[in-house]
């Protein structure tokens, strides 16, 4: 089993660095020919950023073990907001009354209600069900380019900016931005093929589901982009970037993600996601609500709350696969 895990971690990790080379070649790339760097943040920033859950679900479902992709999806939100916002309010606490936010957060919860409603139509999950997920990313999309157009202040849209504008060590050639962008998706294939592979047979080896999986490590590892970006963020004293990561981040991984991987073939989802982890989703997400509604910071003793629960979450998670 070792060589299995060595693997599945290898993968993780050149997914990760692929998405972060494809967006740096394929904002550099879109500068270059003059596009605006509102639409660069949008599109490129806003799916190059959720390319690991996405590429990593897809593929799942393509082998045959679309389960796996919906615990990703489960997992890494569940993860996003527990450690993600838990581990930086540690370190500084987080403001949940800037402009834009409570907005984002209620679609945050509108896509994990409709998400769960889907899945609870039809399982497998089809592809008008993808359709359905899909269509709500462009819409989503499409909104938050009106609110740029007219001005509004929106943490997400300022934190697309900051990500799009703020990299350093871009390419500075169009010959070097096709380069990172073709050495992008090879990495990101390559990532891909690796995790969903060897999940397989370390799942096997340990005879636990696939959805479990997906719900641990390969959730854990599609999620260090956001868990890293804002533990740094905390450390730098920007601990106000954390939230509006964690919430773009949802939204794309319920939305373009469940509906790229119902797109790709049908998504079956475990009875276990119905009885436990769909709700701790649910909860987690109302959880934020809550401190977003009352304007209340995330401090520290929050911050140590939600990532002891997120240690109780795999706990049981393990002791309910023994």
């Amino acid at each position: 089993m070792l060589i299995p895990i060595l693997l599945l971690i290898a993968g993780i990790v050149v997914l990760v660095v692929a998405g972060d080379v494809l967006v740096r070649g394929a904002a550099a790339l879109a500068r270059h020919w003059g596009v605006p760097a509102l639409i660069v943040g949008l599109t490129i920033v806003a799916f190059g950023t959720s390319a690991p859950e996405l590429v990593v679900s897809v593929n799942a479902v393509l082998d045959g073990v679309g389960q796996m992709a919906v615990g990703n999806i489960v997992g890494s939100n569940i993860a996003n907001i527990l450690l993600a916002l838990g581990l930086p309010a540690l370190i500084m606490a987080i403001p949940t009354n800037m402009t834009g936010v409570a907005r984002n957060t209620f679609i945050a919860v509108v896509a994990t209600i409709l998400f769960i409603a889907l899945a609870m139509i039809g399982n497998p999950m089809a592809r008008w069900q993808g359709a359905i997920l899909f269509g709500g990313i462009v819409l989503y999309l499409f909104y938050m380019f009106l609110l740029a157009k007219s001005g509004a202040d929106d943490t997400i849209l300022e934190e697309m900016r900051e990500i799009e504008e703020g990299r350093d060590g871009l390419p500075k050639s169009v010959i070097t931005d096709f380069v990172y962008v073709i050495a992008g998706l090879v990495g990101l294939f390559i990532g891909g093929e690796l995790i969903v592979n060897n999940a397989i047979i370390v799942a096997g080896g340990f005879g636990v589901s696939e959805t479990v999986i997906g719900l641990t490590v390969v959730a854990i590892g599609t999620s260090l982009p956001e868990i890293t970006t804002v533990v740094v963020a905390s450390l730098r004293g920007h601990s106000d970037v954390a939230l509006g990561n964690v919430l773009g981040s949802n939204v794309f991984n319920l939305l373009a993600v469940g509906g790229g991987a119902a797109l790709a073939g049908p998504v079956m989802v475990e009875p276990q996601l119905y009885a436990f982890d769909f709700w701790v989703m649910i909860i987690v997400t109302f959880a934020l609500l809550a401190y977003v509604l009352r304007r209340q910071p995330i401090g520290r003793k929050t911050g140590a709350v939600f990532v002891l629960a997120y240690v109780a979450y795999m706990a049981a998670i393990v002791l309910a696969n023994v």
